[in-house]
């Protein structure tokens, strides 16, 4: 049955029987406003919204931020507001609550509806800071980020009841986009210059997480320690985790150590994991542990599966495999169950401590017991195959993967290639390389560049060596010096000069450095085929164009062949 027909049999039954209830009311709305199909105001073809009066008596705000939230299009959503606004909806006075309000702007802006949404708020009068805050950080969501900043700007000068919201969120905007220094600015034009702004607890916790995550450590610290207000348990977890990714895992427990002397803002699980990984990532297992055990005592807090997984992958990254898998015990006794990521640590810890068997065995065994494998668990089983020389099996995996509908990375793909090639088993490199993006993965230079050199030191593989040189260079990939060098070498050594030669004028035009030995070659080459003047001529554009050039060197190499030359 149709939403319009289903709509329809509901309107007919008594309004007693449809609106007896709150969760019958929703449905029956939203089947009429499928059956209307309103769309945008602007186009003034929308239908008559009197047929909404019947639900008149029911309107209340809760009502209506139910409804605005359950519609898939905005426009029902819009459509309803409205009508629920206009003085013919209104016999009991209903009014729209500020909640309403933030309801409606939500799922425009959701939507990217921003001028309805600036019109709608200005027409009630309800465009207020809080709201522009909302409109910034849609913006700056969708990578608009002059169109935040024009905004802020805009409620700046009206000064309509300050601009705390909308500047705090100019300052995640801009934090988030990685654009610290203009906040920083920012924090400095607003804040500190000119006192436009009173700055809460929001505002230093977003600069201070900006500060944190472009390094500047001291200067977050600085003002973490300078805040006009109270801190919140975000703003210290902030700072321990700037702390902790600096390596300065010392001044991330002094951080923690004040928060448990604050009985408003204890350490949290996300105090004690951040400053946990923190060691693990210095190898301080000791210090891990004992603040794995103070989390319950001092912190009144149990570990959750993130943190014994940092202990896990820690460990595991140390080698320690084995401490690791008790680790793991021990999570599940507590009531906790692993997870992939748990797994994944132990993947690695086996591979790290050169136990690759038992990696490949519990990689299967993950496999049979229908874990959800993601890429990184894949990834880590692939390159081990590689470092095993065992490359088939690598490819095996990579096709599992696809057919799983996960796509291999890049560097899975590069490994396999070179494990490939180091066993001079080239047609499947070529294979693999033809066939990565049918997979979901395109080559890159490397990839390219692993292959044809290692089918430039193989006979008679100089066909499959242009072939994929074009492919290469349609791709966008151009060419660099090491591959340039083994490319014109190998010319020579086929017997085909004028393409070395041709090869070698490509890099004079590009300015790139030329290795004695390819030089060498080249001239070599040349002197037995009579072209030795001509590579002379080639010497002197490369000296004008590589001035940092050994030119001493290379004129003794071209000196040699030319005498030789005319001695005979």
């Amino acid at each position: 049955m149709t939403s319009a027909a289903t709509a329809s049999r509901h309107l007919h039954q008594p309004l007693s029987h449809l609106l007896s209830e709150s969760h019958r009311v929703i449905p029956t709305i939203t089947s009429l406003l499928q059956s209307l199909n309103p769309q945008n105001p602007k186009t003034h073809q929308n239908p008559d919204p009197s047929v909404l009066n019947q639900f008149s008596p029911y309107l209340t705000p809760n009502l209506v931020i139910q409804i605005v939230k359950n519609q898939t299009n905005p426009y029902h959503s819009l459509f309803f507001f409205t009508w629920a606004s206009s003085p013919s909806a209104n016999p009991n006075h209903y009014r729209h609550s500020h909640f309403c309000y933030i309801a409606i702007t939500d799922k425009l802006l959701s939507h990217k509806l921003f001028s309805l949404a600036a019109d709608l708020l200005k027409t009630h009068d309800k465009f207020s800071d809080f709201m522009v805050g909302k409109f910034i950080k849609a913006h700056g969501d969708l990578g608009h980020l002059k169109w935040a900043v024009k905004l802020f700007n805009q409620l700046k000068r009206k000064e309509l009841e300050g601009c705390l919201f909308s500047f705090n969120a100019l300052l995640g905007v801009l934090v988030k986009a990685k654009r610290v220094s203009h906040a920083w600015g920012y924090f400095g034009q607003i804040v500190i210059k000119a006192g436009i702004v009173k700055p809460d607890v929001s505002t230093y916790t977003t600069i201070i997480r900006g500060l944190c995550k472009v390094g500047l450590i001291e200067d977050a610290e600085k003002l973490f320690d300078e805040m006009s207000c109270g801190k919140n348990l975000m703003t210290y977890n902030v700072m321990i985790d700037g702390f902790c990714k600096k390596g300065l895992v010392d001044r991330a427990q002094k951080i923690v150590d004040q928060m448990v002397g604050n009985e408003v803002c204890l350490p949290d699980i996300v105090s004690y994991t951040t400053l946990i990984d923190g060691y693990c990532k210095k190898g301080e297992f000791g210090s891990a542990m004992r603040c794995f055990e103070e989390m319950a005592t001092k912190g009144n807090c149990e570990p959750n599966v993130l943190t014994y997984n940092v202990l896990i992958n820690g460990l595991c990254l140390n080698g320690d495999v084995d401490e690791a898998r008790k680790m793991m015990s021990r999570m599940r006794l507590s009531g906790l169950r692993d997870n992939i990521a748990t797994h994944t640590s132990l993947l690695k810890g086996y591979c790290i401590a050169g136990r690759s068997e038992e990696a490949i065995k519990h990689f299967k065994e993950m496999v049979n017991l229908a874990m959800s494998l993601d890429g990184k668990s894949y990834a880590v089983i692939v390159n081990e195959y590689c470092k095993l020389g065992r490359p088939d099996e690598a490819a095996v995996i990579l096709r599992e993967m696809r057919e799983r509908g996960i796509n291999p990375s890049l560097a899975s793909f590069n490994a396999v290639l070179r494990s490939f090639i180091k066993l001079q088993e080239f047609d499947k490199a070529i294979h693999i390389l033809k066939q990565m993006p049918q997979w979901g993965c395109y080559p890159n230079f490397i990839s390219y560049s692993d292959v044809i050199v290692g089918l430039v030191g193989s006979e008679g593989r100089m066909k499959d060596v242009d072939m994929l040189v074009n492919d290469m260079i349609q791709e966008g990939h151009g060419l660099d010096t090491t591959l340039y060098s083994s490319l014109i070498q190998a010319y020579c050594m086929n017997g085909n000069v004028r393409k070395a030669v041709y090869l070698f004028k490509e890099m004079i035009g590009e300015s790139l450095m030329i290795r004695k030995d390819c030089f060498e070659v080249l001239v070599k080459e040349s002197h037995l085929r009579g072209l030795v003047h001509e590579v002379e001529s080639l010497f002197d554009q490369m000296r004008n164009s590589c001035p940092a050039c050994d030119v001493e060197t290379y004129r003794s190499v071209l000196n040699e062949y030319l005498c030789a030359n005319n001695g005979s």
